[in-house]
């Protein structure tokens, strides 16, 4: 893998991690989540228009992959509002390609080897020390995470297909935009929301979802240089970063069983998409 194909997917790791970081600070994550979601698809609109490429059959996975992210974005919200980032964001992450093989092995028709298996058997066990010895109040975040999972690997499947027919920027505008107008929408008709929008609007918020668009670029232009089960695997090196932005900078509580475990995971995709 080149040099600069790696630079690129860490940077991008890096990018996610501080966006989730600065999600999980915000006091209305959900007006912050809005507001990021329309700043992103304004960064990318202009690269977009020029390279304007989308196919009547791209439309039915638009659709699939809208709802789907606006349902990952509203949960996410949700998740940080309650819950540890050194939790949601592993958990998240890190079943969502185990979900992908799942769903492409079921939905698609296609194989799995058996180093795949042991990749998804070492996620599991990953994500159970990630969760750590906590009450059994927190399985309920736990779930919540894996909800999230589950979404990422919904739209992920949809994207794979929709990208096939549309420009990968062009199709990124309409698949952040929809749901960020549909929130933005859903705010205004609601009393209040229009000052919850108001008071979210801040540098954090415009920056993640900035950090979000240049980070998916980032993640293109690495694909053009290097196979993409090595990218994908590299990626989620943002579980470790957010990690330790959450012990360093949220101050959280992360003992090393929670640790271990994003090692753990971070293996065991190594292991799922090489397989």
């Amino acid at each position: 893998m080149a040099a600069t194909a790696v630079a690129l997917v860490l940077l991008a790791a890096l990018l996610h991690a501080v966006w989730n970081l600065i999600l999980a600070r915000s006091s209305d994550t959900v007006a912050a989540m809005c507001v990021a979601m329309l700043a992103g698809s304004v960064v990318v609109l202009p690269f977009a228009v020029l390279r304007w490429r989308v196919e009547a059959a791209a439309l039915p996975w638009v659709a699939v992959s809208s709802a789907l992210e606006l349902a990952y974005f509203v949960l996410l919200a949700r998740a940080y509002s309650r819950a540890d980032l050194s939790l949601v964001y592993p958990v998240a992450r890190g079943l969502a390609p185990v979900f992908v093989l799942v769903g492409s092995v079921v939905v698609f028709g296609r194989s799995a080897g058996m180093v795949s298996g042991i990749g998804v058997v070492t996620v599991a066990i990953g994500v159970m020390l990630v969760r750590g010895i906590r009450s059994p109040a927190a399985w309920a975040d736990v779930l919540l995470a894996v909800t999230i999972a589950t979404l990422i690997a919904g739209y992920t499947l949809a994207d794979q297909q929709g990208v096939a027919h549309a420009d990968p920027v062009a199709y990124l505008v309409l698949v952040i935009g929809i749901p960020g107008l549909v929130l933005a929408g859903w705010f205004v008709t609601r009393a209040g929301g229009v000052a919850r929008l108001r008071r979210a609007v801040g540098v954090g918020p415009v920056v993640g979802g900035g950090a979000v668009a240049v980070a998916y670029g980032f993640i293109l232009a690495a694909l053009a240089q290097a196979p993409a089960p090595a990218v994908a695997a590299l990626r989620e090196t943002s579980i470790v970063m957010a990690t330790v932005l959450a012990a360093v900078v949220l101050h959280e509580r992360v003992e090393r069983a929670r640790w271990l475990g994003c090692v753990v995971v971070v293996a065991g995709i190594a292991l799922v998409v090489s397989g």
